[in-house]
């Protein structure tokens, strides 16, 4: 306890903002309901792999339309590149998780060592951290104390208070890797769907945009709900991407050809 004071003493003070009575509630309402949304990491995996899906091959089977090539080509062209496309995608989520793991693991050996090396800077750390908080001197003595007594509680509370991170998932390369990866697989036979079943190459390309464009609508709603915004704003985010990048494609095949 004597130590912690003598920390505090040495660290210069926080300026504390005062706070202004008329904007203190008086009293807390008897029902209070919050509701917020965490988007979890399957659903930005989902998300990835999902709009990547429907955005590629529909460009690429919109290009190779333009072409005017058989459906044949397109439904063959089509399925090699959401092959490449989903060990792409999945192998790039693979390797962001591992980096994720190893960034962690990495930092959290560092701390290990500062608390072990130079206990009085880490405390010093942990007793800023709640004099962010606006917290005095005198409230704040205990709990570094309580905090660093424990080597294990401290260096987890650094690890998510000073750097914010939290302890990954041991699974979640993997588990990334394949919900990235059939997400797009998913997303990416939506658009060479008519192309199956249509011989007819203009039809199967209306068909296929019609299909796409309302994949892309609901997804980009959904994607919407999930993520806070406007769902109809979403939807016409998603149709915008996805029919500007098959045009483009379109228009360049026709313009080569």
């Amino acid at each position: 306890m004597c130590r912690v004071s003598t920390i505090l003493k040495a660290m210069p003070p926080v300026r504390q903002q005062p706070h202004s009575p008329g904007h203190l509630p008086v009293h807390a309402p008897a029902h209070h309901a919050e509701h917020h949304f965490e988007s979890t990491e399957t659903v930005r995996d989902i998300v990835i792999g999902m709009s990547d899906g429907l955005t590629v091959p529909f460009a690429l089977a919109a290009g190779l339309s333009g072409a005017h090539v058989r459906t044949s080509v397109v439904v063959l062209a089509g399925l090699a590149e959401i092959a490449a496309g989903c060990i792409a995608m999945g192998l790039g989520g693979y390797l962001a998780a591992r980096t994720d793991a190893e960034h962690y693991e990495n930092e959290h050996q560092r701390e290990v060592r500062e608390t072990r090396d130079v206990p009085d800077e880490e405390a010093a750390e942990v007793a800023r951290v709640f004099q962010g908080w606006g917290l005095t001197d005198q409230q704040i003595e205990p709990i570094v104390s309580a905090i660093t007594s424990d080597e294990k509680r401290w260096i987890d509370f650094m690890m998510k208070f000073e750097l914010g991170l939290e302890e990954p998932d041991p699974k979640r390369a993997v588990r990334s890797a394949a919900t990235i990866g059939f997400s797009y697989v998913a997303g990416g036979l939506i658009p060479l769907c008519p192309y199956f079943f249509m011989q007819n190459l203009d039809r199967a390309l209306i068909a296929s945009v019609s299909v796409t464009l309302s994949a892309l609508a609901v997804f980009g709603a959904i994607k919407a709900r999930f993520t806070g915004i406007h769902m109809l704003r979403g939807a016409k985010q998603t149709v915008l991407i996805g029919g500007l990048a098959a045009a483009a494609a379109f228009l360049i095949a026709r313009l080569f050809q």
